[in-house]
């Protein structure tokens, strides 16, 4: 239980930031040039975009584990 909230947290906090980077690169960092903007902006969409993938995969159903099976152990 924790560790699932721990993991949207996580995916939340991951996405949060690089809407934020992107942001910086469009409005604070506009003196740049055009190549460190486009890898800044590159790394910001890297960023989302993980964080999307991982929020997808957290919404997905778990699969069902197996029992493990054991021998039973005689004296």
């Amino acid at each position: 239980m924790w560790r699932r909230g721990l993991d949207w947290g996580a995916t939340t906090l991951v996405g949060v930031f690089g809407v934020l980077w992107s942001g910086v690169v469009v409005f604070a960092a506009a003196e740049g040039t055009m190549w460190t903007r486009l890898g800044q902006g590159a790394f910001g969409a890297f960023l989302i975009g993980w964080s999307l993938y991982k929020a997808a995969v957290l919404l997905r159903p778990s699969r069902p584990r197996a029992k493990a099976r054991h021998r039973r152990v005689r004296a």
